[in-house]
């Protein structure tokens, strides 16, 4: 039976459970449960504190987990991303008081405050910078003006925050994050059977979250056009590999069916409007499998 780990609270939860209960997995019923078994696709959930996901994965005593590429990354754990899920998001950057450092080599020597160590001196480590990490639980816009330390490293979002605090972002972003499935470093061994039926189910896994990442990215589109107009047409609704044309009952008009990217869905039906296309219907797509 395969193993994955699920974040138990915060962020990650619920966009996690969301995901899998699209993709076919059964889920808790309750909160409080701290594991659930799916019999029918044999597989069994781990509800666990986010931050520790990678450690059990990598532990090996897990098959797969759910976390955020922040969280795998600072943790140290030996486990490798399979899949980026496409929740979650984040972006860490570095912050100082303005004219004070602006850059990242300018922070050699100084006091970074941060709850994430471990993104924070891989980040470092990339620049050939030394500096202090200091090791804070949250609110980290308060270490430069506490006097704890000369710069920050932490998730923003707006920026009104810093700006509050004083604030301002300096040099490239240091990660971006989002949910992620991930495996122990160098598993997949399936020389045994056991192994051989655990990859199944692993790739049967990542063939329902990508379909689940392409329903909610596309709508399927339907629309009448006349044959003259037909190539131009195509063009503006390509599909993934081809759209479906069936001839009308009535002459000289054909209907077209095609998968179209939700965030340019309503451009494409003004586009095909114009062109002279009607009947113009998008509809969501539950699952899929490409």
């Amino acid at each position: 039976m395969l193993r994955i780990a699920v974040p138990n609270k915060g962020a990650l939860s619920q966009g996690a459970t969301d995901m899998l209960t699209e993709a076919g997995y059964r889920q808790r019923r309750s909160s409080r449960d701290l594991q659930s078994v799916d019999a029918d696709n044999g597989v069994e959930f781990f509800y666990l504190r986010p931050g520790d996901i990678a450690t059990y994965v990598a532990s090996g005593d897990l098959d797969l987990g759910i976390t955020g590429r922040d969280l795998a990354v600072n943790s140290g754990a030996e486990v490798e991303e399979v899949l980026a899920l496409g929740f979650g998001r984040s972006t860490f950057r570095y912050a100082g008081r303005p004219g004070e450092i602006d850059s990242v080599a300018g922070l050699d020597g100084k006091r970074i405050a941060t709850s994430y160590p471990g993104v924070v001196q891989r980040d470092l480590d990339a620049h050939g910078v030394k500096t202090a990490i200091v090791e804070l639980a949250g609110a980290v816009e308060n270490a430069i003006a506490l006097g704890v330390a000369d710069a920050i490293a932490d998730v923003v979002e707006t920026g009104t925050t810093l700006k509050q605090a004083g604030l301002a972002v300096f040099g490239d972003p240091i990660m971006h994050s989002e949910a992620v499935l991930v495996r122990k470093t160098g598993n997949g061994d399936s020389a045994t059977e056991a192994g051989q039926a655990t990859e199944r189910a692993v790739e049967q896994l990542l063939r329902r979250l990508r379909g689940v990442l392409v329903a909610r990215s596309y709508v399927m589109l339907a629309y009448d056009v006349r044959a003259e107009l037909l190539e131009a047409a195509v063009e503006l609704t390509p599909g993934i590999e081809s759209p479906t044309i069936s001839p009308l009952h009535r002459e000289g008009w054909v209907a077209v069916q095609s998968m179209t990217e939700r965030a340019d869905l309503h451009r494409v039906m003004d586009a095909l409007y114009e062109l002279g296309a009607r009947g113009i219907l998008a509809s969501n797509i539950d699952a899929c499998r490409l």
